[in-house]
């Protein structure tokens, strides 16, 4: 068998990748999975957004049973743990007909307690609910309640 360093295969030695060819593959598959991550962010902030507005549906429904039951939307101070466990400065304790919620009031998506306002700016005739959002600031075009976005 002989050697020969001028460039071309010697016979009989099996081919093998050259280092130009192995990371031009890497290259391939990192982008492959940037590609992957970044599609994967936007999917899931869409999911996120989506059950924050399911969230704030469901309260809205529960709180709708607590004003029926109480004859008033729970006051800031009392907010959303009313609808778990009875206010204790109700006007008329037996009125509440609760529990409304099976849980704890659960966060929202993002790890932070929901908002909830009444009377609302919003809705000055019922209660603002909502969630700072992806951002995580309130007051910001990404917030997510249940007011009509203009």
């Amino acid at each position: 068998m002989s050697v020969s360093y001028s460039g071309r295969r010697i016979r009989g030695v099996p081919g093998g990748f050259t280092l130009i060819e192995v990371l031009l593959v890497l290259v391939i598959l990192v982008t492959l999975a940037s590609l992957a991550v970044n599609a994967y962010d936007g999917i899931r902030k869409r999911a996120n957004i989506n059950a924050a507005r399911v969230q704030i549906g469901l309260f809205e429904s529960q709180l709708a049973l607590y004003q029926l039951s109480v004859k008033d939307y729970p006051s800031p101070d009392q907010g959303l743990e009313a609808l778990r466990n009875p206010p204790s400065d109700l006007a008329n304790p037996d009125s509440w007909d609760g529990p409304y919620l099976d849980r704890a009031v659960p966060l929202d998506p993002w790890g932070n307690p929901y908002q909830y306002q009444y009377p609302g700016k919003s809705n000055p005739e019922k209660y603002d609910l909502w969630s700072f959002g992806p951002d995580l600031r309130d007051g910001t075009a990404d917030d997510i309640g249940n007011w009509v976005q203009e």
